[in-house]
């Protein structure tokens, strides 16, 4: 039996099992059903691991809890980065860690306790993506996509449609996200024939120009308190419509996000990470 150990973390809720190997072949699938599984298992929305890269640090690979493996995790990667920093694993360069991802490499820069520990983390997420096809969506429409009606479980959409390196649905309500019914509606969406590659969901309440009110259904994970790649998708959604401004404060179940976008260049998303516990998996391969 092969001990593996690891780390449980959250970045505002979202929560992940973080470990490094250099098998890139091995069922980590199928481990990611066994650990993430919160009654017989360790529990998390993700298992990710670090593994060795010829063209940024470290390579990051995210596994949902049903084994499907998204491209890319906004809370996820600033948790990876705190798992790196803190254990040594890795030296950020002139305050840079950078990361390959199923999205591309990504840049990170992480703001540390008096005790030199990382806090909070900073990623240069990308520009966002804005056709349909870059999306998954089999739209005929012009980038960007917004308002595209869809109805999900008898309920009425509106979305507007973003990529950051991964799918995101965004739909607007004119109240708090707190009465939507996303359990129910969520997965609707989610596995809808338009999206070719599934999507994630989130559903949006602006109160201002610089703050809004977001839940999230995830691809693959379902209800998760906080998504940071969602949080990105659904500010470049409200920009889209001109609702907010370039710098705004996300909140989620889970706690706040800041996200921060031009209207042309890279997305930018900053909040904390926090490890919970650590210890080793004994259930085998790989």
């Amino acid at each position: 039996m092969t001990a593996m150990p690891f780390w449980k973390m959250h970045g505002t809720g979202n929560d992940f099992v973080l470990m490094e190997s250099d098998k890139l072949d091995a069922d980590w699938p199928g481990l990611a059903h066994r650990i993430c599984d919160r009654h017989f298992g360790v529990g998390a929305d993700g298992l990710i691991v670090a593994f060795p890269s010829a063209v940024a640090d470290r390579r990051m690979r995210i596994f949902n809890p049903d084994g499907s493996e998204p491209e890319m995790c906004g809370n996820g990667i600033r948790c990876f980065v705190k798992y790196l920093l803190d254990r040594g694993s890795a030296q950020a360069r002139d305050g840079v860690l950078r990361i390959q991802t199923e999205a591309g490499v990504l840049e990170a820069r992480a703001t540390r306790d008096a005790a030199g520990l990382v806090q909070t983390v900073r990623v240069a997420m990308g520009a966002p993506r804005l056709r349909p096809q870059d999306i998954g969506a089999l739209v005929e429409m012009p980038a960007p996509v917004r308002d595209l009606p869809l109805i999900a479980a008898d309920e009425p959409l509106a979305l507007t449609l973003v990529s950051i390196g991964n799918p995101h649905a965004v739909h607007f309500l004119g109240a708090s996200p707190d009465g939507f019914d996303l359990e129910r509606i969520g997965p609707a969406v989610e596995h809808d024939p338009l999206f070719v590659h599934r999507t994630n969901f989130e559903v949006v309440q602006v109160r201002d120009r610089a703050h809004m009110d977001m839940r999230v259904w995830e691809r693959g994970a379902g209800l998760t308190l906080s998504c940071g790649t969602g949080a990105c998708a659904a500010v470049v959604a409200a920009r889209l419509h001109d609702r907010v401004d370039d710098e705004v404060e996300v909140r989620l179940p889970g706690g706040s996000l800041r996200i921060t976008w031009d209207g042309a260049g890279e997305v930018y998303l900053e909040g904390p990470a926090a490890r919970v516990f650590e210890s080793v998996w004994e259930d085998g391969q790989p």
